[in-house]
């Protein structure tokens, strides 16, 4: 029987033929963390008394970036001290978010790439079994060079049709996620194929893979293609491409077909991202502050995107708006592109390349009772730092012009 992208991974790491629900240990390409899970890893690995990292390892400080408190410095330079006594890389404030610069400098289409971190999945866009773990099984994975898996059930997720202007791959999974709730697809592995999906950029595809988790799947893949290809020979790695794709006669647990043409804007509500509803029933949310950046949409396309709506247009008065690339080489582009420029002028606050305010560390922290609108992957009681406000989440387009109302404002009125 043919296999799914996932079990052909899984196979060719485990050297063995793999089946859904089958415990399996299996060599790691690459395995990393940040500074808010990272401390645990470093705790863990000299608890098991390892003295050197097994595999590729990288550490990343991204999530208080720079750091706001004594405590977090501590734990800043506990990762450095680490880095240092043993053969793993790190990238300290200002390199960027993890995921981004995992998927411009090391994921690679067939890898097995694990972080310490849930939105890890975000490499799946490139064709990489990529998942995240706890940071105990990331200590094992640096030390051993090895970890545990599961082989999951695949759910198919097609893709057909031309999406409306205005909407964005962040409306398509965010309709998704409402379509199926947020454990619908608990650590299956969500495969994206259709026609929809060859013309999604890789920054589109990016998106889809990084919020897979928020449905609850261990792993959101694409197969490569041309587009895969382009993508890593701008990244000087053209070497890294091969195909990916599955069998004809894979079997899937689920098949879900969805006509994208028919999508409109989504806002997920608070307080779960499956509180998803279509932009009429958005429109008017008044709201205090907008982020446009993160994981999920800091990349160069969802600038470009955001600025388009924002030049020469001010925000409103009673908004703030922080936006923030989601690493430096976006940042040096945006810049370069003039992006940077735009944003200052329309009002915008623009951060230097991190996590902050989407995980409620620091740089955008709301006061009691305000509404924010944010492109980030989640919008959990207190994820933005504050239980007593509430986050709405959308595309750059729809924070972009809402942005400039003041209100939640469908972003084809513009477009």
């Amino acid at each position: 029987m043919g296999k799914t992208i996932a079990e052909k991974i899984l196979s060719a790491h485990a050297k063995e033929d793999v089946i859904p629900g089958e415990i399996i240990i299996v060599d790691v390409d690459l395995a990393f963390v940040q500074d808010g899970t990272g401390p645990l890893t470093v705790d863990q690995f000299e608890y098991l008394n390892f003295d050197d990292v097994k595999t590729k390892s990288l550490v990343f400080i991204d999530h208080a970036s720079p750091s706001p408190r004594k405590e977090l410095s501590n734990t800043h330079s506990k990762l450095r001290n680490f880095c240092k006594k043993t053969s793993a890389g790190i990238f300290d404030i200002g390199e960027g978010i993890s995921h981004q610069i995992v998927a411009e400098n090391y994921a690679k289409p067939g890898d097995i790439v694990i972080g310490a971190d849930s939105h890890s999945c975000t490499a799946g866009a490139l064709g990489a079994f990529a998942t995240g773990m706890g940071s105990t099984d990331i200590a094992l994975a640096y030390g051993l060079g090895k970890v545990w898996f599961k082989v999951p059930e695949t759910f198919k997720i097609v893709l057909n049709g031309d999406l409306q202007k205005g909407v964005y791959a962040k409306d398509i999974i965010l309709y998704l996620i409402g379509l199926i709730g947020a454990d619908g697809a608990t650590y299956k592995a969500l495969e994206f194929t259709g026609e929809t999906v060859k013309n999604l950029s890789m920054e589109s595809r990016l998106t889809i893979s990084n919020m897979a988790v928020e449905a609850g799947a261990k792993v959101g893949l694409f197969s490569t293609d041309e587009k895969t290809k382009e993508y890593l020979e701008l990244q000087g790695r053209g070497d890294d491409y091969k195909e990916i794709y599955p069998d004809e006669d894979a079997n899937y647990e689920k098949i879900i077909e969805i006509d994208v043409s028919k999508i409109e804007p989504q806002v997920a509500f608070p307080h779960t991202v499956d509180n998803t509803r279509n932009i009429k029933d958005a429109v008017g949310v008044k709201i205090d502050q907008v982020y446009i950046g993160t994981c999920t949409n800091g990349r160069i396309e969802d600038l470009r995107i955001a600025a388009n709506i924002l030049e020469n247009r001010k925000k409103s008065d009673d908004i703030r708006l922080i936006i923030a690339p989601a690493s430096k080489n976006i940042y040096l582009q945006a810049l370069k592109e003039g992006l940077i420029e735009i944003f200052i002028k329309a009002g915008a606050t623009v951060l230097p390349p991190g996590c902050g305010p989407c995980v409620g560390v620091h740089a955008g922290i709301p006061s009691d009772g305000e509404k924010l609108l944010s492109t980030q992957n989640r919008n959990f009681h207190g994820r933005a730092g504050n239980p007593k406000s509430e986050i709405y989440l959308s595309s750059p387009a729809t924070a972009a012009i809402s942005a400039i109302t003041g209100v939640i404002t469908d972003p084809r009125e513009v477009l």
